[in-house]
């Protein structure tokens, strides 16, 4: 009898990796639009409420999440761009391991910089 996991698990690599994690930054990305439609419907109960709101964004904890948020964003919009590129001309699948070592480059040469400039007020 052969095992549930055989069937269940994927075994893909750097492909696989990719689209988990271009799903979840999706997610992530649109969680936090969501979000950012509720609190800024709060304007219609009057400055008083909304500005109570704006006090949780100048928090450490919100700062530091506002730079997953980026790193979220630059992902997606990184890995959005090796999948059109790939969808539009088939024989990049023949370098796509290639296509997703420049997404990780490019990531960490776009967020590594935006970080530091993020976090930079909350160091002093």
């Amino acid at each position: 009898m052969a095992k549930l996991l055989q069937y269940v698990t994927y075994r893909g690599k750097g492909g696989h990796w990719a689209w988990i994690l271009h799903r979840l930054t999706g997610l992530g990305v649109l969680f936090f639009l969501l979000i950012h439609i509720l609190d800024i419907s709060l304007i219609g109960w009057g400055p008083k409420v909304f500005d109570s709101l704006l006090i949780i964004y100048r928090g450490r904890t919100f700062r530091v999440m506002e730079v997953f948020l980026a790193g979220a964003v630059i992902y997606h919009a990184l890995n959005g761009i090796r999948i059109t590129i790939i969808d539009f001309w088939p024989a990049a699948t023949n370098v796509h391991r290639k296509l997703i070592y420049a997404v990780a480059v490019g990531f960490v040469v776009v967020f590594v910089p935006t970080a530091i400039l993020m976090l930079n007020g909350l160091v002093k």
